[in-house]
């Protein structure tokens, strides 16, 4: 592959928050971006803020989106919603055999992305959606907890966030993903319940034992993509759903240079086989900032050849999960357990 190609990168909605982070990353790694989307202004002012080349390309207009793609090594798309933009940036990828990760939360979304596996097999590329904190994180937590096996009994992931300021996109994609969510029980995949189930939940500080909600986004598809599960549950603390469902709540504030929100989440996994339970944890600031290098170390490792063949993949069934969370230090904090005997499931 031509060198200097090779480090070309399209990020389809560069603009918005999360395009943002990414374009720092992919500049702060020595890759050259170049930002396309659909709202030529806002490109504009993208260029005249930073001098980065820009292409205006629209998910209505398939021949936009081919110009470009043209002359880059892959795509990193992180403009939702993805029920309605990931199948025609998915498609332009394929067209141009380039790779194709994005950072999507939503399940329907995700999971018609993995079901394009023979596609992106015969394109001979990777394909890795939800490469985000929602989906991709908790798939490389679960999988690096599970130590190389490939079924569990039951699977628990538990999210707490101090707060969600929510950008415009998630709240575009709120409104427009009416799809019912999923999990696993009993080897069966069900609705969640309305109203959802509550527990309690231990998270290390300072976040504490939280009330939490049965609530699954991507990870939900993720997982069993790769994994037997005969149980998969997925909670989330109180406060960030409240931000969420409150109109008033405004967009996320940054408080230093590199644009992160004060923010502070905390991810818990546990799996259990047999009598046997493992965890691992991860935290760190900002949900949205933390998406960066979580996406573009998933690319790193594609062009490097650090990936397990082509095709529609998972984050931890692309890659090397411990090793991969390892690499992300010390913008996240992971923590693990393995093989602790239990005498009550989870």
């Amino acid at each position: 592959m031509n060198p200097v190609l090779s480090h070309r990168v399209a990020v389809y909605g560069a603009y918005g928050h999360t395009g943002r982070f990414v374009l720092d990353e992919l500049r702060r790694r020595g890759f050259t971006a170049v930002a396309c989307g659909r709202d030529v202004a806002r490109l504009r002012e993208l260029t005249a803020a930073t001098g980065i080349e820009t292409r205006v390309a629209s998910v209505d207009d398939p021949a936009t989106l081919d110009a470009a793609f043209a002359d880059v090594v892959a795509v990193l798309h992180c403009a939702g919603p993805f029920l309605d933009t990931a199948a025609p940036v998915l498609d332009a990828a394929l067209r141009a055999r380039i790779h194709y990760l994005d950072v999507a939360a939503e399940q329907r979304a995700v999971a018609d992305t993995l079901a394009r596996d023979a596609d992106a097999r015969v394109a001979g590329v990777a394909v890795v959606p939800a490469m985000a904190f929602y989906g991709g994180l908790a798939d490389l937590l679960v999988t690096a907890a599970l130590d190389g096996a490939v079924d569990a009994d039951a699977v628990d992931i538990a999210v707490a966030l101090d707060g969600w300021h929510p950008t415009r996109g998630t709240r575009l994609t709120g409104d427009r993903n009416h799809y019912p969510r999923t999990y696993i029980e009993h080897d069966q995949t069900r609705t969640l319940p309305d109203p959802a189930l509550a527990r309690e939940t231990d998270f290390p500080p300072p976040f504490g034992r939280q009330e939490t909600v049965l609530l699954t986004l991507s990870e939900a598809v993720l997982v069993p993509h790769h994994i037997a599960c005969r149980n998969l549950h997925a909670w989330m603390n109180l406060a960030p759903l409240r931000d969420l469902r409150d109109a008033s709540t405004p967009p996320p504030g940054a408080v230093d240079d590199s644009g992160r929100s004060a923010q502070r989440f905390a991810v818990e996994v546990r799996v259990r086989r047999g009598n046997r339970q493992a965890r691992a944890g991860a935290s760190g600031r900002d949900i949205y900032a933390i998406t960066a290098p979580l996406l573009v170390e998933a690319l790193q490792r594609i062009l490097d050849g650090r990936v397990r063949g082509c095709g529609a993949l998972a984050a931890g069934q692309a890659f090397n999960a411990g090793d991969f969370l390892a690499a992300l230090a010390p913008e996240l904090a992971v923590t693990f357990q393995h093989g602790v005997p239990q005498a009550t499931p989870v």
